[in-house]
């Protein structure tokens, strides 16, 4: 497998030459910047795997890095952030960050998440071989292997990378009640506890890309105190 590129996105120079020094033991390829400015000119120039993403820089926030990345990119994308507000947790995680973590953290806690991400995303691209091309549900054309989403008029839909796995574990389940912890082991997230919220914001998500009405749902629907699940082969 090739050396997977981590980019860090860190304006406090210590801190980003304890994560370049740390990754790079690890084996990785590591780049680490300091501004969003310095960010945009290594995504233009190289392939990058993961980034780890400080929400506070001195030219942009990293909320909003995250959702102009991913309007346009699959990349792994962790926030790191001083604060503890559950707020930025949620927005950052409906915005498509991969992960979340606070300063200060254990490096090898953020190892293993890091790690954790990457080997998923290997993981699901490596099972699309084996899958059908293409599914078409209520209008939506759902192409695996080009990662290619098309509405009812034929124009593309952007789905993060969770977004992604999960239509996919939807779509090879379908009309089966799908808990939340299952949903969970199969996105690319970190470990996490009954009180997160992860797999009821992204389906809410989806629900707003793919369902007529999403305040009323016909593909992704609702299973009161089970959890979610697909219908939308029926349709």
């Amino acid at each position: 497998m090739p050396i997977q590129h981590i980019l860090i996105v860190e304006d406090e120079p210590v801190t980003r030459a304890k994560l370049q020094g740390y990754f790079q033991a690890e084996g990785y390829e590591v780049t680490a910047v300091g501004s969003a400015r310095e960010m945009d000119t290594v995504l233009e120039q190289q392939d990058v795997h993961l980034l780890l993403l400080d929400i506070h820089l001195p030219d942009s926030n990293g909320l909003v890095i995250t959702r102009e990345l991913r309007s346009r990119s699959p990349i792994g994308i962790i926030l790191v952030t001083g604060k503890t507000d559950d707020v930025d947790k949620i927005v950052g995680l409906e915005l498509g960050a991969d992960d979340y973590v606070t300063k200060p953290f254990n490096p090898r806690e953020l190892l293993a998440r890091v790690r954790n991400i990457l080997s998923r995303v290997n993981a699901a691209v490596g099972r699309t071989d084996s899958r059908m091309a293409s599914y078409k549900f209520d209008g939506i054309t759902f192409d695996v292997q080009k990662r290619l989403v098309l509405d009812r008029n034929q124009n593309s839909i952007k789905l993060t990378r969770a977004e992604f796995e999960l239509l996919i574990v939807f779509i090879e389940h379908p009309d089966q009640v799908l808990n939340r912890d299952r949903l969970m082991n199969k996105v690319t997230h970190r470990s996490w506890d009954p009180s997160d919220r992860t797999i009821d914001v992204l389906v809410m998500r989806l629900r707003k890309k793919i369902e007529r009405d999403y305040k009323e749902p016909l593909l992704l629907t609702t299973v009161h105190g089970e959890g979610y699940a697909f219908t939308g082969l029926n349709l």
